[in-house]
């Protein structure tokens, strides 16, 4: 897999001197493993003037970064659906893939240290139009997910929990199709415990081939109007991952703590697909976090 950066282009709680808020790019990298230290990622900012915003200026400041950084990006992802346009003709000018996405887990924590740390110190910075740089996504409907990667027999299923340490070893484990980052990122203690879903299928492979062309998001319990769980990708796209028996109450309390551990541990969790329960390698393997 090659590089891949993470992109935001918006508005910021600073004012020039006509009082109209800055505008800024920030390019960070996705770190893709769980070995990767956040410090080496690479990282690009730049503000721009409210009178240049348009996608020219943006694609200049891309090739900027690509300069400074030595190497083209695989491909950008970015979250902000409102500059969807801007953003994808910027990209597609500069020779990139643009993806919607909602696995920007890098950036995310790097705009809210910038919200803390960075923009109360520049000048023009008004208190009254700071806010955090928010990855909230309305509720959708979702859809089941294609015949095509699913067997003729019912896949099996099932919640597990890894301590933090052992995902730390990702890296060694045999994974056909996955991704990973470093928990470090997201505040993981080492003797955290992580939530999972595993799924033992007969179609493991073009299941996860077919998962890895996503922009993986987050999986979410969703308790009404019928239980089940949703795997959220891109921006706006949700799947039914798995639909659970609303009479089965010990498949809903296990589908309750998945969701109670995820929120109490820095909403990081993991799916993992496998050819069946003997199998030693993953046709897919995922971390993820709902931001």
């Amino acid at each position: 897999m090659g590089t891949i950066w993470e992109l935001d282009f918006y508005s910021r709680p600073i004012l020039d001197e006509n009082k109209k808020k800055l505008w800024e790019v920030v390019i960070c990298e996705s770190p893709l493993t769980v070995d990767r230290s956040p410090d080496t990622l690479f990282r690009y900012s730049q503000f721009c003037s409210n009178q240049t915003v348009n996608s020219l200026w943006l694609r200049q400041a891309i090739q900027t970064a690509i300069a400074q950084a030595g190497e083209t990006p695989q491909k950008i992802r970015f979250f902000r659906r409102q500059m969807n346009n801007m953003i994808i003709k910027a990209c597609e000018d500069a020779g990139i893939t643009a993806a919607p996405s909602r696995r920007t887990y890098t950036l995310h924590h790097w705009l809210i240290q910038r919200d803390r740390e960075f923009y109360p110190t520049q000048p023009g910075y008004d208190a009254q139009a700071a806010q955090t740089a928010s990855v909230a996504y309305p509720d959708l409907n979702a859809i089941p997910l294609p015949d095509a990667v699913r067997g003729d027999k019912v896949d099996q299923w099932a919640f597990v929990n890894l301590e933090a340490d052992a995902l730390a070893e990702m890296n060694q484990w045999e994974i056909g199709f996955g991704e990973g980052f470093p928990l470090s990122l997201a505040g993981v203690k080492p003797d955290q415990t992580i939530p999972g879903l595993i799924i033992f299928s007969q179609r493991a492979l073009p299941l996860a081939a077919w998962m890895s062309g996503l922009e993986l998001g987050f999986l979410k319990f969703e308790a009404k109007p019928s239980p089940r769980l949703r795997l959220e990708t891109g921006t706006s796209d949700s799947w039914i991952l798995v639909n659970i028996n609303a009479q089965d109450s010990s498949t809903l309390a296990e589908a309750q703590r998945f969701e109670s551990a995820k929120q109490q541990g820095q909403q990081v969790h993991f799916l993992a697909i496998q050819s069946s329960t003997q199998a030693d390698s993953f046709a897919g393997f995922w971390l993820l976090q709902e931001i």
